[in-house]
């Protein structure tokens, strides 16, 4: 008898942490993606420099978490691996697009949105926008690119007015001057 692989879709819990108050006075939207091995905890700190009463900043977290060096070393988190990919973007893309729906809802219509990704969360963002069509304004890219792997000649008129952001190091040892080329 031969081994096989299964999968079974679950329901499980996912955390997020906002800054910010959803509400009428509520302007901007921001959905920020952390990269890998942080903690949405930890990297909605980032965020506070903005002014509260008119932005809402919704940091989900990757629905992975690990140890950093063993047990007893600090908790970080993953948007996904290469060990069942497809299955993980899949979740994380449903996941992001509840979240979305979720404050969308509470939301004024005029409402400016702000999609962010830093590093990992760069190709998690871009993903599920591209999966799911979500209305906004501004793609933010930090310390990552567009993933290599999807077919943007498909998305052009659902790109063409929003406003693409990259922000990144010169020293990034991940941004090589050929995937930047690729980029332009």
């Amino acid at each position: 008898m031969s081994i096989r692989r299964h999968t079974l879709p679950v329901i499980r819990t996912a955390r997020y942490f906002t800054f910010g108050e959803a509400g009428p006075q509520t302007e901007v939207l921001w959905l920020a993606c952390h990269g890998y091995g942080q903690l949405a905890s930890d990297f909605i700190h980032k965020f506070q420099v903005l002014d509260a009463s008119r932005n809402l900043v919704v940091a989900p977290e990757g629905l992975s978490r690990f140890y950093w060096n063993g047990v007893q070393g600090k908790v970080g988190a993953s948007w996904m691996t290469r060990e069942e990919r497809l299955d993980e973007i899949a979740d994380y893309v449903r996941y992001l697009q509840n979240l979305f729906d979720h404050f969308r809802a509470q939301l004024r219509p005029d409402l400016r949105i702000v999609l962010m990704g830093f590093s990992q969360g760069c190709a998690t963002i871009c993903r599920w926008a591209l999966q799911n069509h979500p209305p906004f304004h501004h793609l933010l890219l930090w310390a990552g690119l567009l993933p290599d792997d999807l077919d943007y000649r498909a998305h052009q008129d659902y790109l063409a007015d929003k406003d693409l952001h990259f922000v990144y190091g010169l020293e990034d040892e991940y941004l090589t001057p050929e995937r930047l080329e690729w980029h332009e």
